[in-house]
């Protein structure tokens, strides 16, 4: 059963950008065509809190994708810190103490556990010293977040299906490597494993977060409708 999620927030755009100021420009930009956004890695650098406080300020949810992996206590006290900022949610890419501290801390936020990056394939399993399948990994990474607590799981949308088929509805699944277009998708960039939007959605991912393909385009607000139509009717 498809969860009650309204359509525009299905989509969650990455504000994979170098300022705040760049970051308003696109809020301006996509209008009320998104209401979810991400922050991560570059942007709370070059941006830290008042660029959250900016996207929530304006009516909109933020998922702080920071993949937090810390001793435990730490990433305890960075959760406490994004929640009373007003995350919806809060990425964390660790072990079973790590997983416990970040669900303790949540209270409103929703703790997403990360499985196995989208920038990986078969190969750099093996270069870890990992003789198992990604597939076999993603799956063995979400059952435990779903044990300790875990509102879901970040996963590519090549490994929703079996997650559905074998954990049910539980966790939300937030699939980023999303691409526009049909299922015959082509990988580019840094990401290896990657799906289209109808595919992912049928396959039971909840929420797209999509970023090159909508920054990148002549018309971003094009693609964003785009792939909400892909969404839907794949609902």
């Amino acid at each position: 059963m498809p969860k009650e999620i309204p359509l525009k927030e299905r989509l969650i755009f990455a504000l994979d950008v170098s300022s705040k100021e760049e970051a308003e420009r696109w809020l301006d930009r996509l209008g009320d065509q998104v209401s979810f956004y991400k922050v991560g890695l570059q942007l709370f650098l070059a941006g830290g809190f008042p660029v959250i406080e900016m996207i929530r300020e304006r009516g909109h949810q933020v998922m702080v994708d920071l993949k937090f992996f810390d001793i435990p206590e730490t990433v305890a006290l960075a959760v406490r810190e994004l929640k009373n900022k007003g995350a919806t949610f809060i990425t964390v890419h660790g072990n079973d103490p790590i997983l416990r501290a970040a669900v303790r801390e949540r209270e409103d936020a929703r703790i997403l556990a990360v499985t196995v990056l989208t920038s990986f394939d078969e190969s750099d399993l093996r270069e870890m010293g990992l003789t198992g399948t990604i597939a076999d990994l993603v799956y063995l990474r979400a059952r435990k977040a779903l044990d300790l607590g875990c509102d879901g799981i970040v996963s590519s949308g090549l490994e929703v299906a079996r997650l559905r088929e074998g954990l049910g509805d539980q966790l939300l699944i937030v699939t980023p490597g999303i691409r526009p277009g049909t299922n015959d998708v082509v990988r580019e960039d840094d990401q290896k494993r990657v799906a289209a939007a109808d595919q992912a959605i049928r396959n039971g991912a909840d929420y797209l977060v999509v970023g090159r393909p909508i920054r990148d385009a002549k018309d971003p607000v094009a693609v964003v409708k785009q792939i909400q139509e892909q969404i839907a009717s794949a609902l």
